[in-house]
């Protein structure tokens, strides 16, 4: 492997994934919980990704909100293509191959009020840690919030030994002149076969035998850059806090929502013990303790400025938000650390029932609709949002003003997606000028809104649209693992999805204004 790549797999891109957490408006009500003053996004604000991936987050977020975005990934490919997206949609963004020691030496970058990591900080070397954390000394503003994602040492622990053992694998049997595709491959049926000889290892720790056979069915564009870097190094929130006191940085508030309903998470003796413990560092590695926890996202804030509790209302109450999946999909069954509970129909039920039009609402106007329902105020609105923010079905929602000036951008954004779904499904994600990011739209849900503008209005129009795009490439759909064959299998399969995305899907999209 050439020197360039610092050990990062390179002969194999990422994946086209979206990660909601790095929408900066996603942070504002985390923020607002942990009582601490928001940045503000609006015009003038700017926002930073270092290794972006294939960008195509910040890509969405570039074109679907006021925010000028910049950003690096050492790949070529990668940043190129985040470059097409830009170009797509006109947006403010400057997309770079800089590595992040070259990103770090420009002197022509704004101070940033964002600045966020996904999927690098665990797969980088200390040298690049200490770029990074010098990076953000020198370009995020005071008040500005970093956000970071990383494997924890707690939730990994016996699963390293099997991921040292792949990589040894790749390392050592792997030929130079075979990818990393055909390499990683190769170690998988090894570890299948190890598996096979019920090693004590295995035996001694639970989690590896399972982990080891859903590895043998992923994404080799996942796992090459997951698992097979040649750095990798999970560690503990109590060691992280240590890289961030370099910084100024201050712990504001995890990323994933679902970690701030205790109930679910949380004995109520893990509780009592977890509020006797006065160091928030030692108290946050407990608590990763207590729950196994693998994969933490968090806010850390430069210079955290205090509200009142009247602020905190305030805010709270003028926070819009909208649902982002279909209501009829939305379940009030949730699973915590501790299991799964049903939610209480009476307190959740209306509160989706009223956001059920797909237009934004400000928690103010809900607390209002609510009035009449006695289980129902502000407090149980905010853990509703907490909950179904956290599992995507409802987003903030930005400004008319500022989804009026987005709108052409996410339009044609939106348009070269929906292009390159007719050959491919790859990007299964729409830009949304209400939320300031991304929606899930699968492949024939994109084509299906291409055959809905082109003007075909029913379910049958909707799948001869569509049979049109695929039959020319030999294409069909796949159905319970079968690809179907005959023009008539295919026809009614279209025919049924069509029908779902007029009856379920079409209301959602309009509202987002993707449609």
């Amino acid at each position: 492997m050439s020197d360039w790549t610092s050990g990062y797999v390179a002969d194999i891109g990422y994946t086209y994934g979206y990660y909601k957490e790095l929408n900066p408006l996603r942070m504002r009500l985390a923020m607002i919980n942990a009582g601490i003053t928001p940045p503000s996004f609006g015009e003038g604000s700017t926002a930073c990704e270092l290794g972006f991936g294939q960008g195509l987050s910040a890509a969405i977020h570039a074109a679907a909100s006021p925010v000028q975005w910049y950003g690096n990934d050492f790949l070529p490919s990668q940043a190129g293509f985040a470059q097409s997206l830009v170009k797509a949609s006109g947006a403010q963004a400057e997309f770079s191959d800089e590595s992040f020691a070259e990103f770090l030496a420009r002197d022509d970058l704004p101070k940033f009020d964002f600045i966020c990591l996904h999927g690098v900080w665990t797969w980088v070397s200390e040298e690049n840690r200490q770029l990074i954390m010098a990076f953000i000394r020198k370009n995020l503003k005071v008040g500005g919030v970093v956000y970071v994602s990383y494997n924890t040492q707690i939730g990994w622990a016996q699963i390293m030994p099997l991921r040292r053992l792949l990589v040894q694998h790749v390392q050592r049997m792997g030929s130079a002149g075979w990818g990393s595709s055909y390499k990683i491959n190769q170690a998988l049926q090894f570890a299948k076969k190890l598996m096979k000889t019920h090693p004590l290892h295995a035996t001694a720790n639970s989690q590896v035998g399972p982990k080891a056979e859903e590895l043998i069915g992923q994404d080799p564009h996942y796992l090459a850059h997951e698992y097979f870097n040649r750095d990798w190094h999970p560690m503990d929130f109590a060691d992280m806090a240590e890289y961030m006191a370099q910084t100024k940085l201050e712990y504001a508030s995890t990323a994933n929502y679902l970690d701030l309903i205790e109930a679910i998470n949380l004995t109520q003796e893990q509780m009592t013990l977890l509020a006797e413990i006065p160091d928030s560092a030692l108290r946050e590695n407990t608590r990763d303790f207590c729950v196994d926890k693998k994969f933490r996202k968090d806010y850390w804030v430069n210079g955290a400025m205090n509200l009142t509790q009247l602020q905190v209302l305030e805010l709270l109450r003028a926070e819009r938000v909208v649902m982002t999946k279909p209501r009829g999909t939305i379940s009030l069954v949730l699973e915590g650390a501790l299991g799964v509970a049903d939610l209480a129909a009476d307190v959740y039920d209306p509160i989706l029932d009223y956001l059920a039009d797909y237009q934004p609402h400000s928690l103010g106007e809900i607390e209002q609709a609510m009035a009449t329902h006695d289980k129902i105020g502000l407090q149980e609105i905010v853990q509703a949002l907490f909950i179904f923010t956290h599992r995507g079905e409802i987003q903030s929602a930005q400004a008319e003003a500022v989804i009026a000036q987005a709108l052409p951008r996410t339009q044609a954004l939106n348009n070269f997606f929906i292009d390159r779904a007719r050959g491919s499904a790859d990007i299964a994600f729409l830009a949304s000028p209400v939320t300031g990011g991304g929606i899930e739209a699968t492949r024939f849900q994109q084509l299906f809104i291409k055959g809905y503008r082109d003007g075909c209005e029913s379910a049958m129009a909707l799948a001869h649209y569509v049979w049109m795009i695929l039959e020319p490439m030999g294409e069909g759909v796949m159905k319970m693992g079968r690809i179907l064959q005959t023009e008539e299998e295919n026809i009614a399969e279209l025919t049924q999805r069509a029908e779902d995305f007029l009856r379920r899907d079409l209301a959602l999209y309009q509202g987002l204004r993707l449609v």
